[in-house]
């Protein structure tokens, strides 16, 4: 028989891949998550995690610190986005690059350069570790709202925002009436690459804050370098739930802004 190569053979490295490294690990969490020590079948992870007020504390600090930097980028990011897709400066490549550049040193390495220049400005994570993790946490997810949103706003049809105009609407009427509604999309994406990258990350709040600021990020990484294996990978499970589930909404919303546009307005 001969061979005859068909489009289909290029998945496979791609099926290989998403098995190694996304469903067998899955597996192995929902596996760790719902079994005890011995192997056998328990919901001691489940119930540990829903009655202990040291675990819920986390989350709620992880919701919060993700809620406020989500805020604190899009009120930088979103003029500055718009500055960026302006007919002046949209060309200017040079521009973009500038908030695209930090994403290229490793960040751990952009965490410990924050956290020397903090200290040495007197924001250390010892006296203010709620502020220290707070700016490093919007200095690293900046260029994540920015991109998105800068994107989007290339693709705003200016002719819209001149009708607007035409038709005796102010500046800030034209912006509530036409400029915001097209750039929901952005908007929303900016979130989901902030809200749930935050509430799950661990590096940034362990080294600016001294230890002081515990997340859920934090939690679970304490609970597998301690060999608790069972509690982790339920701390992770939920988690991976919540992202998800966040997931879903978001991507809800922004096929209904795509599809409304300026008619919801």
């Amino acid at each position: 028989m001969k061979f005859r190569f068909q489009r289909k053979y290029l998945s496979i490295p791609y099926l290989l891949f998403l098995s190694l490294f996304v469903v067998i690990p899955i597996f192995l969490i929902v596996y760790y998550a719902f079994s005890d020590a011995s192997g056998a079948l328990s919901l001691d992870s489940m119930i540990k995690f829903f009655t202990t007020p040291s675990k819920w504390n986390a989350i709620l600090v992880s919701f919060f610190i993700s809620i406020q930097t989500t805020i604190i980028c899009l009120v930088i990011a979103y003029p500055l986005a718009y500055f960026l897709a302006s007919k002046k400066y949209n060309k200017n490549v040079v521009l973009v690059m500038l908030f695209v550049m930090p994403t290229w040193i490793n960040f751990v390495l952009r965490t410990a350069a924050t956290r020397d220049l903090l200290f040495w400005i007197g924001i250390n994570g010892g006296t203010y570790p709620y502020t220290a993790t707070l700016i490093g946490m919007v200095y690293n997810f900046l260029p994540f709202t920015v991109l998105p949103l800068y994107s989007t706003m290339l693709k705003i049809d200016n002719s819209l925002n001149e009708a607007a105009s035409d038709l005796g609407a102010n500046p800030f009427q034209v912006f509530i009436t036409s400029i915001l509604p097209q750039s929901l999309p952005g908007i929303i994406s900016a979130i989901s690459m902030v809200f749930m990258p935050v509430m799950s990350s661990y590096v940034i709040s362990d080294a600016l804050s001294e230890g002081n600021i515990y997340l859920i990020g934090n939690s679970i990484y304490l609970n597998f370098t301690q060999n608790q294996w069972n509690d982790g990978s339920f701390m992770a499970l939920f988690l991976l739930l919540c992202v998800l589930v966040f997931m879903l909404f978001t991507r809800e919303k922004k096929n209904l802004s795509a599809n409304k546009g300026v008619s919801t307005w």
